[in-house]
């Protein structure tokens, strides 16, 4: 799975639509392959707190979708229904959030395995998965994991 620049708007076109919060504050997918996916956020006017970085709330956003981009699109490309929701999040942040920042998900395969066995299983199935972000030094700035459950719809 690598996606091309069609499938990166639709995305993000997406999120217009669905999650509007997240594209206003300039939540952006910028790349997915079969292990990894890449969400940024710049820090402007929209989404800064009272400290001159990017508000904690916008970065989770980042971060969670670097996280549900491989659920989505697994979950798409197998046709089947199947219900995602977050159950538990934990963060911790490092540094403030200035400039272009960009959270990374390198467990694209551990994604892929769970939503394949929700579908074959019928069952809830929890997976957790990281996203780290850092600033345009090459600096961790936060740190986010996501607990997903997983489940295949009953027609």
């Amino acid at each position: 799975m690598s996606l091309n620049k069609s499938e990166l708007t639709s995305f993000n076109t997406y999120t217009f639509f669905k999650l509007p919060s997240a594209w206003w504050t300039g939540v952006r997918v910028t790349e997915v392959d079969n292990l990894h996916a890449e969400v940024c956020v710049k820090h402007r006017w929209v989404n800064q707190n009272p400290f001159g970085s990017i508000f904690w709330a916008v970065q989770g956003m980042a971060a969670e979708l670097s996280t549900a981009v491989f659920l989505m699109y697994t979950i798409r490309k197998s046709k089947q229904p199947v219900s995602m929701l977050v159950l538990k999040n934990q963060a911790v942040f490092k540094k403030k959030a200035k400039g272009l920042i960009k959270f990374h998900c390198a467990q694209g395969n551990k994604a892929v395995d769970a939503v394949k066995k929700a579908i074959k299983s019928g069952k809830a199935v929890s997976i957790k998965l990281k996203s780290v972000g850092t600033d345009p030094f090459g600096d961790i700035v936060s740190e986010f994991e996501f607990e997903w459950s997983l489940k295949k719809k009953l027609k």
